[in-house]
C-alpha cells in the first residue's frame, strides 16, 4: 500500500502465528493484559481481538509504557500472580525499563511482551522498521529480569510464553521478558500446530528445607531466650499471614518488619515496629538484647546487623536467614543488598519454614496474647493549614474500622498511621524506588482488588512528584471503571531533595537557606485535580484548610465505593513525620 503499512500480501492461511500466541496468552488464564498500541505487534493485537474476542485476556489501554508495567506489578502485589503487559518494540521497551525494575527490585512476577523486527532486513518497511528493530533487543532490560528469549517460530513463541509465566512465577519472584519478530506473528499457516497438553507443563514445587537445616533451627530456636524475628516478603493470603503470627507467639519472638508491605499485625504486642532505611533506638535495643534473630526473607538483613552490630563493636546473635532471593543475585544491580553473616541460612520460602518449624515446634510454648487497635486519634476541631501528621490523622479516623488496602504511601508518612491487620492492608513500596511508579502501581492494584471481588477500599496516598511523573496512568482507571482512591499530599517541592540539600549546606558551612532552589514545584502550581479531572478522575478542588479535610474524605470514599475513581488533592506542609501521630502541631 502507499502508506508503506503493509508489507505482506495476503494469503490464504486458516491460522497466523499472533493467533497461536494469543492461544499460549489464554491457557495462562491471565484476566488482563496492559499495553500502550504500537505497530510492531500488530499481528498480536488483531489476534487478540479478532481471534479471542477481547477476552481472557481483556485488553487494558495505558498511555505510557512504563505504567503497563507498573500496573502488572501493582496487579502483582496484590493477587501474587502475573498478568501480561506488552510494549512496542525497541522504543516501547525502553519507556518501560523502569518500571521493569522496579518489579524486579520489589521480586514482583510480570510477564513482559515485546516485538521487533522483522529481523529479515528484506520484509522491513524503509525507514520505521529500521528504527524499530534491535540486534538484541531483551539486552536493554536482561540485567534486571530472570529470563528473556526472542523465539523464531510460531511454535517456538508458544513455549517462551509457557516458560516465560513460570520463570515469572516460580520464587523469587521477577519479571520476564519475550520479544517477538514482526515476521513470526504475521507467518500464516494452514492449520493449527500441534502441541502437548498446557497442563504438562507445572511450575516446579520448591523443595522445603532439609531434615538437617530443619534439625539445626528447631536447636537454635529451643535454645534462644530472646528471639527477633525479622519479617519480610510473604504471599499474602490468609493462612500465611495466621502461620506466621503463630510461629511468632510459639516462639515469643519480637517481631520487626520492613518495606516488603504488611507481614505481620502492626497493633500486637510482639510487633516493635516497621524499619524504613535507618533503625531507630527501638530497633537496636530489641536487635542488641536478642540471641537469635530469624530472618524470613527482607530486604537488607545485612544493613541491620552493620548497624546494630558493628565489626569489633560486641558479640552479634545467631542468625538464622530463610531465602533463596540469592538465586537471582547478578553483578550489575545493587538490589541484592549488604552481604549478611549467618549461621544458618534456608534455602526455602519462608511459608515452607514455617509450616515445617511449627510441626516441630511444642504446641504449648504458644502464648495467649490480648490486644486491640490502636485508638483513633482525636482531632478537636481542627482548622489552619494541614501538616502530614494532621492528613494522616484525619486520614485514619474517617476511615475508622473501614477495610482499605493501601496501595502506596509517601515518604514521611507517620510510621503508626495506617495499621496493619490483615495481609492485604498495605502492599509494600514500588521495589527500584522509581519516581512516577505509584499512580501505575495503584491502577493495577485496585484492578487486582476488583478482580478478586475484595470489597476493600483501594487508596494510594502519593507525594505530588510521583503523582505529577506518573499522572496518565490514572486514565486507565476511569476508562475500565476501576474504583480507586488517590490522595495526593502536595506540597508543591521535590521535599526529599530538599533535606539532602541541606544535609549537604550545613556539612560545607553554605547557607542552607537556599535548599529549596531548584526543587520547588510552584509559580505556577501545577493543578493535580484538574490533571485528574481530564483523565476522567472525579477530582475537587484542592483542600487547603484542616476544617475541610475530613468532610472531603468522607466524600471521595463514598463515590469511590459507588465505583468510582477519585482523586483528592491535599495542600501540606514540607515535613516528614518520624514521631506517632498529632494534631495540628506547627
Amino acid at each position: 500500500m502507499a502508506d508503506g503499512t503493509d508489507s505482506h500480501a495476503r494469503t490464504n492461511a486458516n491460522v497466523w502465528g499472533s493467533d497461536l500466541i494469543a492461544d499460549a496468552l489464554r491457557e495462562q488464564d491471565i484476566p488482563y493484559i496492559c499495553l500502550n498500541p504500537g505497530s510492531s505487534y500488530r499481528g498480536l493485537h488483531d489476534s487478540l481481538v479478532n481471534y479471542l474476542g477481547n477476552e481472557n485476556p481483556k485488553m487494558l489501554v495505558c498511555l505510557h509504557e512504563e505504567h503497563a508495567v507498573a500496573m502488572a506489578q501493582g496487579y502483582a502485589m496484590v493477587t501474587g500472580k502475573a498478568i501480561a503487559a506488552i510494549v512496542h518494540s525497541n522504543v516501547g521497551l525502553m519507556h518501560a525499563t523502569m518500571a521493569v525494575y522496579d518489579a524486579w527490585c520489589a521480586r514482583m512476577p510480570v510477564v513482559l511482551l515485546g516485538a521487533t523486527g522483522p529481523v529479515d532486513s528484506e520484509k522491513r518497511r524503509p525507514q520505521i522498521d529500521w528504527l524499530h528493530t534491535s540486534a538484541d533487543q531483551g539486552a536493554l532490560i536482561r540485567n534486571y529480569v530472570k529470563w528473556d528469549a526472542q523465539p523464531g517460530s510460531p511454535v517456538a513463541a508458544v513455549e517462551s510464553i509457557r516458560r516465560a509465566f513460570n520463570i515469572a512465577q516460580t520464587p523469587p519472584y521477577g519479571p520476564v521478558y519475550v520479544n517477538i519478530d514482526v515476521e513470526v506473528q504475521e507467518t500464516g499457516m494452514e492449520s493449527q500446530p500441534a502441541l502437548h497438553d498446557i497442563a504438562r507443563f507445572h511450575r516446579p514445587e520448591l523443595p522445603g528445607p532439609s531434615a538437617s537445616a530443619l534439625d539445626q533451627a528447631v536447636d537454635l530456636l529451643s535454645k534462644a531466650k530472646s528471639i527477633v524475628i525479622l519479617s519480610g516478603r510473604m504471599v499474602r493470603t490468609d493462612a500465611a499471614w495466621n502461620q506466621r503470627l503463630k510461629l511468632a507467639e510459639t516462639l515469643g519472638a519480637k517481631v520487626i518488619t520492613g518495606q516488603t508491605g504488611a507481614s505481620f499485625p502492626t497493633h500486637h504486642p510482639l510487633h516493635v515496629g516497621g524499619v524504613g532505611f535507618n533503625l531507630g533506638p527501638k530497633f537496636l535495643e530489641a536487635y542488641r538484647a536478642a540471641d537469635l534473630v530469624l530472618s524470613l526473607d527482607p530486604i537488607d538483613l545485612g544493613g541491620h546487623m552493620k548497624q546494630a552490630f558493628p565489626a569489633g563493636q560486641g558479640a552479634m546473635p545467631k542468625i538464622i536467614q530463610c531465602s533463596v532471593d540469592y538465586q537471582i543475585h547478578n553483578g550489575w544491580s545493587m538490589d541484592h543488598q549488604m552481604m549478611y553473616p549467618v549461621d544458618l541460612h534456608i534455602p526455602a520460602t519462608p511459608e515452607l519454614l514455617i509450616d515445617a518449624l511449627l510441626e516441630r515446634l511444642p504446641t504449648d510454648r504458644r502464648k495467649s496474647y490480648s490486644y486491640e487497635k490502636r485508638p483513633l486519634p482525636s482531632l478537636n476541631e481542627p482548622k489552619g493549614d494541614i501538616g502530614v501528621s494532621d492528613l494522616a490523622a484525619v486520614f485514619r479516623t474517617v476511615i475508622g474500622d473501614d477495610e482499605i488496602c493501601l496501595l502506596g504511601r509517601p515518604l514521611g508518612w507517620p510510621p503508626d498511621a495506617t495499621p496493619v491487620n490483615h495481609p492485604l492492608d498495605y502492599i509494600g513500596g514500588n521495589g527500584g524506588g522509581g519516581v512516577g511508579a505509584g499512580p501505575g502501581i495503584a491502577v493495577g492494584g485496585a484492578l487486582g482488588l476488583h478482580h478478586i471481588g475484595s470489597m476493600r477500599l483501594p487508596v494510594a496516598i502519593l507525594g505530588d512528584g510521583d503523582y505529577l511523573m506518573g499522572s496518565n496512568a490514572l486514565w486507565t482507571a476511569p476508562a475500565n471503571k476501576i474504583p480507586l482512591l488517590v490522595i495526593v499530599a502536595n506540597n508543591r517541592s521535590y521535599f526529599n531533595d530538599e533535606r539532602h540539600q541541606v544535609h549537604i549546606a550545613h556539612d560545607r558551612g553554605r547557607p542552607e537557606e537556599n535548599a529549596s532552589t531548584g526543587l520547588r514545584i510552584e509559580n505556577p502550581n501545577p493543578d493535580c485535580a484538574m490533571i485528574a479531572r481530564g483523565h476522567g478522575l472525579e477530582a475537587p478542588a484542592p483542600i487547603t484548610d484542616l476544617a475541610e479535610l475530613a468532610p472531603a474524605l468522607k466524600q471521595a470514599i463514598s463515590a469511590v465505593r459507588n465505583g468510582k475513581s477519585y482523586l483528592l488533592e491535599v495542600i501540606v506542609r514540607r515535613e516528614y513525620v518520624t514521631k506517632p501521630l498529632a494534631i495540628g502541631q506547627k
